[in-house]
């Protein structure tokens, strides 16, 4: 038995940015601290606006406040989304929970950049005392979903690569699987790599550009009506204004194929409200209200920090040229059907199923492991 292991490539095939931002602070360099220092303390309280209220964001050409430049959320990696009850509504960690986190965060860094061989893994630099990414409703508690929501979340519960099939067609596998999109949340929220959000501003527009699937919103700033109600889109139809130094922006016509980052697809219904303001040569304060009364009893709010990462650069997110996923996926599926007829007809017990985070454990003592990048 030969085993190999597949990965999405992230392939360097392209730079997918250029220092054409004068306004651009904190490029591929970031805070000059090494990261044990920069956890020595909640990173929000060390934010410029925290310690001076009368700060003031860098401006663009034209006034506005500039956001342009290369981000990331790796520095949210170890905030969970749900704050744990025992917290009840306090906001943040007391100074021995951060310790903790802390010490919890620059070890999976160590382990990325020391030990780890297998995939990207990234942590960011800075240690958050945030008790959850959920801010309201108090308690940091997503709200229950609807009965409505909770069916389609039924219904597309074990899709994808990592669940347990079958698979039949392309509609067995998630949009993540196809590398069409992740959605908004699926891209904004921290996962194990990717995080990278690469953002460019005109006088009229704001473009976010996700580094994995690298989708790319445009942002309108000119007052135009948003698109025809029968119009759907899997990033929303986005119209953004400021507000002092906070770009909101308002999104709809969103399909009721995404995540808002829960167990399931949010509704037609969905209105999205998010706002970016710049705290910090480093740092910009991310809040999103989502309100979707086909999935859940009330709306609920995520707020992250979108920061610099030293060296950060975004490059092209190759995802089909180097995702197998499907197309192994249903001719693994096809092996599989073939091996329980033939079970069967030897009158054998059906093969158990391998489930889909099988390919990420260590192979069995009797398997062939070879190189896949020998070229043999």
């Amino acid at each position: 038995m030969r085993v190999s292991v597949l990965a999405r490539a992230i392939s360097p095939v392209c730079l997918a940015f250029t220092a054409g931002s004068a306004f651009a602070q904190g490029i591929g360099a970031g805070p000059s601290a090494e990261p044990s220092e920069l956890r020595s303390t909640p990173a929000e309280t060390t934010a410029a606006k925290h310690r001076d209220p009368n700060w003031r964001a860098p401006r663009t050409s034209w006034g506005a406040p500039a956001l342009a430049g290369v981000w990331s959320v790796d520095d949210m990696r170890g905030i969970p989304r749900e704050r744990p009850e025992n917290f009840g509504e306090r906001e943040s960690l007391n100074p021995d929970e951060f310790h903790e986190r802390a010490g919890r965060d620059q070890g999976g860094r160590d382990r990325a950049v020391n030990t780890e061989t297998f995939l990207r893994n990234e942590w960011g630099i800075r240690t958050f005392g945030y008790s959850s990414l959920v801010v309201d409703p108090p308690n940091g508690r997503i709200p229950e979903m609807t009965e409505a929501g909770k069916a389609r979340a039924q219904a597309t519960a074990g899709r994808g690569t990592f669940g347990p099939g079958p698979f039949d067609d392309f509609d067995d596998f998630t949009l993540y699987d196809r590398c069409i999109t992740r959605g908004i949340f699926g891209s904004q929220l921290p996962s194990i790599y990717g995080n990278g959000i690469r953002i460019a501003q005109s006088p009229n527009e704001v473009s976010i550009t996700y580094e994995m699937i690298h989708d790319t919103r445009i942002v309108k700033l000119d007052n135009s009506a948003h698109l025809e109600g029968d119009i759907e889109q899997y990033m929303g139809n986005a119209r953004g204004h400021w507000e002092g130094d906070t770009l909101v922006v308002e999104s709809q016509n969103f399909t009721d194929k995404t995540t808002v980052g829960t167990r399931g697809p949010h509704s037609e219904q969905l209105k999205l409200t998010e706002r970016f303001t710049r705290v910090d040569p480093d740092m910009i304060e991310y809040t999103a209200t989502i309100n979707d009364p086909g999935t859940f009893v009330a709306p609920f709010t995520y707020r992250l920090m979108i920061t610099t990462q030293p060296n950060y650069e975004v490059y092209e997110y190759s995802c089909h040229e180097g995702n197998g996923a499907v197309a192994h996926s249903l001719s693994g599926e096809r092996a599989y059907e073939k091996q329980v007829a033939e079970a069967i007809a030897k009158g054998l017990p059906v093969p158990p199923r391998a489930n889909g985070m099988s390919i990420y454990g260590a192979p069995s003592e009797d398997a062939e492991v070879f190189d896949i990048n020998s070229g043999e």
